[in-house]
């Protein structure tokens, strides 16, 4: 059964003069004690004798004290109220966003071709990125906004599953420094010529990779960036140091990624 008090609105959006009144009081609270009611009135957007209004209802309700022309302190009455009201704001919007928003399940897709908003697009997964088909497809989602090819478009009320498989990865591990074993990169070099990412993890990886005249596509955060890229379908040649090797293959095992592991000096 639902909870009335969690499901009703905070008081403060009873009305907008409790709005209204909320936000002035936050403003007189943010300046004082010198307080322009002129200033005020472009915040939130009243009128200057609204502002005057309301001040003067805040200083009978023991919310604000006047020290002067121009001079106000909220009071601890004052304080207590606004926490009250902010409480009750932070738990409804919680709400808001975890309970309504969170329902409202939208992702982004590249079009492969002009989508239109409303239409149903077929999802296909490429080169580790979603797309949306307008053709169709296996799993299917609805449009929620318009995009010509190549841009990015809204997609929602997902039926079926994206099909692909996971990418596979190759850790190849480099010697240390001080270990004078000659690697070929040559190697490196052909492997790359099949395809894929090319990830390092370390200066000597690093090194080994660039005299194999290859750039890099990830360098930094392989644990993390590696792992999701082989989960969407990638697969990545991931050129390591030897202080690299466990903490990368201990989260590819976590994440059930199928991967091998080579050691340089023997390609």
């Amino acid at each position: 059964m639902a909870d009335p008090d969690r499901d009703t609105p905070p008081e403060v959006l009873d009305s907008k003069r409790d709005a209204t009144r909320y936000q002035v009081l936050v403003e007189i609270a943010a300046r004082q004690p010198a307080v322009s009611q002129h200033e005020i009135a472009e915040t939130i957007g009243v009128t200057s004798q609204a502002v005057s209004d309301y001040v003067r209802d805040l200083v009978e309700h023991d919310y604000v004290d006047k020290r002067g022309r121009g001079r106000y302190e909220v009071t601890k009455e004052g304080v207590d109220w606004l926490i009250s009201r902010t409480d009750s704001l932070e738990a409804y919007l919680e709400r808001v966003t975890s309970d309504v928003l969170g329902s409202v399940e939208v992702d982004a897709a590249v079009a492969l071709d002009p989508v239109e908003e409303g239409t149903e697009v077929g999802l296909v997964m490429r080169d580790g990125v979603l797309h949306a088909d307008p053709d169709g497809g296996a799993a299917r989602a609805v449009a929620i906004t318009s995009g010509d090819r190549g841009e990015a478009v809204g997609v929602t009320d997902f039926e079926g599953v994206v099909d692909y498989e996971t990418g596979y990865i190759t850790v190849v591990r480099v010697p240390q420094v001080t270990d004078r074993t000659a690697v070929d990169p040559d190697r490196l070099a052909e492997w790359h010529a099949a395809g894929g990412l090319v990830a390092t993890a370390g200066t000597e990886a690093y090194a080994l990779v660039t005299r194999a005249d290859i750039k890099p596509d990830i360098r930094f955060g392989t644990i993390e960036g590696v792992t999701e890229a082989a989960v969407r379908g990638v697969d990545i040649l991931l050129v390591v140091g030897p202080d690299q090797l466990s903490p990368h293959t201990a989260k590819f095992r976590e994440a059930n990624v199928p991967h091998e592991v080579l050691d340089a000096s023997d390609l």
